[in-house]
């Protein structure tokens, strides 16, 4: 299943961080470190909750369906999250504090480089090392990517693939929680639709690196992220979204199973 309302559980967690900085937090006398640890920690934990909730009542229920159905189902979760996050924060871009983000910056090289963007650029690295190395060396993992390749077989083999399951749902949205509170202090305000739009960029960089390849995705990232500026800087900034579909389709065609995925010959 291609969780497509996953980009909204980031959108989701960018939403209450910064409900908390600017609703609890911004009343405490805590440090900035200590007030952005604990935004984040609170979107996560409920996000996670969240994320096993819509498993639990959007998506076991159709895993015996065909995939157009559990397809349909995760559309229609992903507009029912947007539409009750434009209800509970409304329809306008909301901004997170300019307090929240510290204006420190330096110049390498002739290039501009933020605090902020070393941090994005330092939490993704250990997050995806750890999520790495928990996939691949730990118990639980092996019985993921058992899950991830046949249920029934995961099943006959004694693994719970319900628990196994939940898990997932647990550590992908909590994991989307902490991408939404990052963007939101980067870009400083967040808008009920950027969960679409960055769902399906990331849906094409896990394409570009090759489903199931977590060291894969980041590379996609970061290589979507290069091929769109370059097309924004030398074309227009307008067809910024238009260069992901574009991608996305001509990998869809010529290389689905990305640039570090395995070709798979089908047996007949």
């Amino acid at each position: 299943l291609i969780n497509f309302a996953h980009g909204d559980f980031f959108m989701l967690g960018s939403y209450l961080g910064y409900t908390m900085l600017v609703t609890v937090l911004a009343q405490s006398n805590l440090p900035l470190w200590a007030m952005l640890c604990v935004a984040t920690l609170v979107s996560v934990v409920a996000i996670a909750c969240l994320g096993v909730f819509v498993e639990r009542m959007a998506y076991r229920p159709l895993r015996k369906s065909s995939r157009l159905t559990a397809v349909v189902s995760a559309i229609g979760v992903s507009i029912f999250l947007q539409n009750a996050a434009m209800l509970i924060w409304g329809a306008r871009y909301q901004a997170y504090p300019p307090w929240s983000v510290p204006e420190v910056s330096w110049t390498l090289g002739g290039v501009n480089v933020s605090l902020m963007q070393l941090l994005i650029m330092g939490i993704s690295l250990v997050l995806m090392v750890s999520l790495y190395m928990f996939v691949q060396r730990t118990t639980v993992g092996a019985a993921i990517r058992a899950t991830a390749i046949d249920h029934d077989t995961a099943r006959l083999m004694g693994i719970d693939v319900d628990q196994i399951i939940r898990i997932i749902f647990v550590i992908g949205p909590g994991l989307g929680a902490i991408a939404g509170v990052l963007l939101g202090l980067y870009y400083r305000q967040i808008h009920f639709t950027v969960g679409w739009s960055y769902g399906l960029k990331a849906f094409t960089a896990a394409i570009l690196g090759g489903i199931g390849n977590i060291p894969g995705a980041m590379v996609g990232g970061m290589l979507l992220g290069i091929l769109e500026m370059l097309g924004a800087g030398y074309i227009s900034a307008a067809w910024k979204d238009v260069f992901v579909f574009l991608i996305l389709i001509l990998l869809l065609i010529f290389r689905p199973t990305g640039i570090l995925g395995e070709r798979v010959a089908e047996k007949v």
